[in-house]
C-alpha cells in the first residue's frame, strides 16, 4: 500500500484535519463524539469497525462519510484477500450504515466497479488506485468550491452556519461550508462566524467552533433558535451551510434545523447558500420531500453526553435531516461553480459540462 501511504503523508504535510486515514495496514478514525475535550483515535483492522463508526456517528459529515466508504473498501481489500465476493459483501455493509448518504453510496460503488474490472491477482492494487483517486478528488473539490464560495463573501461579513460542515466532515481542508469560510479568511477578508449549536448532537458547539478556533477565524456560538433575531438586528449578512444531499430540483437535505434558518433568512433578506460537491447532487431524486428521512433513536434527544435532560417516560423524535425548498436557496456552491435558479435546468447544465 505504498501509494496510499504516500498520499496520506502529503495530506499530513499540508496540515489537514483528517477525520479518517490509512496508517500501517490499518484505518485510523478520530472519534468526533468526544470532541472537543478528548481527541481519541481508534485503530481499525476490520471493515465492520469502520461501518460501526459511521452508524454510531463516531465519524460523520457527508464528505467524511464518502471518504470512509473508500477507506472501508480499502480495508476490506486488505482483510479479504481471498476473492471479490467478500469485498462486495463489505460494500453492502458499508452502504447500509447511512442509507441517505449519497456520497457513501457513490464512493463505495466506484470502488466496487474497480474490483469488478480487476483481475483476481490485482484486486488490492485496483482498490488502492480507486481510493487514492477518490481522496485526491475530494480534497480538490474542497479547495475549488471554497474559491467559488469565497467570491460571495464580502469583507466585514457576519456568516451564519449550521451543524458542522468543516474539515472533519470532509477530507481535511474545510469540508463544504467551512471551505468557503476558510478561503475567505485566507484571502484576508475580515469575517465573523455565528455557529448554531445544533441539537441534539451539538456538532456546531463541539466541532465547528473547535475548527474555527484552530483556523484563527473569529466566531460566536449561538443556540439554534437565535438566528432569526440576529438577522432582524442586521447582525448576519450571509448564511452558508453544508449538505447531505441535493435533489435534482435544487431542494436541500441537511441537518435538521436548516429549514428554519432558511425561512428566517428569506424573511430578513439574508442570502442563504449551500456549499456542496457535485458528487452530493442526486439526479435520481426529483425533489427533497421524496426521500425517506432517517430517524435516529429518541435517546439522543432525551440526553446530552449521556446525561438525561427530560423526565422518565417522555417520548422524543429525531429526524436526522430536514428539507429546505430550492426557492429559499440563493445558490448552490460547487467545485464546478455556483448554481442558481432555475435549479432544475441549471443543475442539468452543470452535469453536461
Amino acid at each position: 500500500m505504498d501509494n496510499i501511504t504516500k498520499l496520506v503523508d502529503t495530506f499530513k504535510e499540508q496540515g489537514l484535519l483528517l477525520p479518517i486515514w490509512y496508517e500501517d495496514g490499518a484505518i485510523k478514525v478520530l472519534d468526533q463524539i468526544k470532541l472537543p475535550f478528548v481527541e481519541e483515535v481508534y485503530t481499525f483492522t476490520d471493515v465492520r469497525q469502520v461501518a460501526d463508526s459511521i452508524r454510531t456517528m463516531v465519524l460523520r459529515g457527508s464528505g467524511a462519510i464518502g471518504c470512509a466508504g473508500a477507506y472501508g473498501m480499502l480495508l476490506a481489500a486488505i482483510q479479504y484477500r481471498g476473492g471479490k465476493q467478500d469485498i462486495f459483501e463489505a460494500a453492502g455493509l458499508l452502504k447500509s450504515t447511512r442509507p441517505t448518504a449519497v456520497n457513501l453510496m457513490k464512493t463505495v460503488d466506484e470502488v466496487v466497479q474497480a474490483v469488478k474490472d480487476a483481475p483476481e491477482d490485482g484486486i488490492a492494487d485496483a482498490v488502492e488506485l480507486a481510493v487514492c483517486n477518490i481522496l485526491s478528488r475530494y480534497l480538490a473539490y474542497e479547495h475549488a468550491l471554497g474559491e467559488y464560495g469565497a467570491d460571495l463573501i464580502q469583507d466585514g461579513d457576519n456568516i451564519l452556519t449550521h451543524c458542522h460542515s468543516g474539515a472533519l466532515a470532509g477530507s481535511g481542508y474545510g469540508g463544504r461550508a467551512l471551505s468557503v469560510i476558510r478561503k475567505a479568511h485566507e484571502q484576508g477578508k475580515k469575517i465573523h462566524v455565528y455557529s448554531s449549536e445544533t441539537r441534539p448532537y451539538l456538532q456546531g458547539a463541539r466541532i465547528t467552533v473547535y475548527e474555527l478556533q484552530k483556523f484563527g477565524i473569529a466566531h460566536t456560538l449561538i443556540t439554534d433558535g437565535m438566528s432569526g433575531y440576529l438577522m432582524q438586528l442586521g447582525k448576519i449578512q450571509k448564511a452558508v451551510v453544508g449538505s447531505d444531499r441535493v435533489a435534482a430540483n435544487g431542494d436541500l437535505l441537511n441537518k435538521v434545523g436548516t429549514y428554519m434558518h432558511a425561512v428566517a433568512a428569506r424573511e430578513n433578506g439574508v442570502p442563504f447558500y449551500t456549499a456542496t460537491s457535485s458528487h452530493t447532487i442526486d439526479l435520481s431524486l426529483a425533489r427533497g420531500l421524496d426521500i425517506e428521512v432517517e430517524y435516529r433513536g429518541e435517546q439522543e434527544v432525551l440526553s446530552i453526553a449521556g446525561h438525561r435532560i427530560a423526565p422518565e417516560g417522555i417520548r422524543a423524535l429525531y429526524p436526522l435531516f430536514d428539507v429546505t425548498p430550492c426557492r429559499l436557496i440563493s445558490g448552490i456552491i460547487t467545485e464546478r461553480g455556483i448554481v442558481r435558479a432555475p435549479y432544475t435546468e441549471n443543475i442539468k447544465a452543470l452535469f453536461s459540462k
